[in-house]
């Protein structure tokens, strides 16, 4: 199959897997003088058809990659996209003069892309962080082949083999075998499960009466002073600061310039003097 018939669609993991896994393998492979000839005019020329057809030679590599990764739970899909992205990374860094072939170069990369993948989804929270935990992480789950705690003649025997401490492979069997817990109740749970979510645990102070009773008084007692106050302004205090802070529309310094026939500059320092003088009233309103 010709590399500039296939359809964009079939190039996409996510539109149709397993199209796009026919689509791939029916790309021909490049022969060693072919995949060096295409590196060259991309190294030494930056041409960008050359690194499109090393790219779509090698996607079906990813795809065999990729399917190694299939007991971590995670699309299929998602893991090849993550390695396409990782083949591409490989293809743009590729050095022909180094003599050798474009695949033992990129499995890095596109594992590299993977385990990152893998390590961001696997869990909610991460549980693999520096780079010894991260190789940790993927040894370990190919050396336990089994669902059973390892023992302590296997836990010594892979500390051994990884390089290092015993207790640091415990710490990861502990992180491998736990579970993500759903916060809120499952839509799929019955009424007996649904109230064992970690979400009805908690206390909910916005639903105790008193607490709703104090806030109800305080905000009625916070607006009877500020209706308190603003009377006790002159008339033209008063009317800049609803028409400023208490109307549906805010006027702006500009617009009560006009009305009252002054800077805005002069509006403001008006503004400012009844702010002082209603926060004082409100204050005297309140040791009252």
């Amino acid at each position: 199959m010709s590399t500039s018939l296939l359809p964009v669609g079939q190039l996409s993991p996510g539109h149709d897997l397993g199209g796009y896994i026919k689509a791939v393998n029916g790309i021909a492979v490049l022969s060693a003088d072919e995949e060096r000839e295409l590196a060259f005019r991309l190294y030494d020329e930056g041409d960008l058809e050359a690194a499109r057809r090393l790219v779509l030679s090698h996607l079906r590599f990813v795809v065999h990659i990729a399917r190694s990764y299939s007991g971590y739970g995670l699309p299929q899909a998602d893991l090849i996209q993550e390695g396409n992205v990782g083949l591409m990374k490989a293809v743009k860094r590729f050095d022909p003069n180094q003599g050798v072939r474009l695949v033992s170069f990129a499995v890095h990369w596109i594992k590299a892309e993977i385990h990152e993948f893998v390590l961001r989804n696997w869990r909610i929270v991460k549980i693999a962080t520096t780079k010894a935990q991260r190789k940790l992480f993927f040894n370990l789950r190919g050396a336990k082949k089994r669902l059973a705690w390892l023992n302590n003649d296997e836990v010594e025997a892979i500390a051994k083999d990884l390089d290092v401490k015993p207790h640091v492979v415990r710490d990861m069997e502990g992180r491998l075998s736990s579970y993500d817990a759903g916060f809120d109740a499952s839509p799929s749970d019955d009424e007996d499960s649904a109230y064992q979510a970690p979400v009805h645990f908690l206390d909910d102070s916005a639903s105790d009466p008193a607490t709703q009773l104090e806030d109800s008084d305080f905000e009625e007692d916070s607006t009877r002073r500020l209706q308190l106050a603003l009377e006790g302004l002159d008339e033209r205090s008063r009317d800049i600061l609803q028409r400023r802070w208490l109307g549906e529309h805010k006027s702006t310094l500009h617009d009560l310039a006009d009305v009252y026939g002054v800077s805005a500059e002069r509006i403001r320092q008006l503004e400012k003097n009844a702010m002082k003088k209603l926060r004082q009233k409100m204050g005297d309103t309140i040791a009252a």
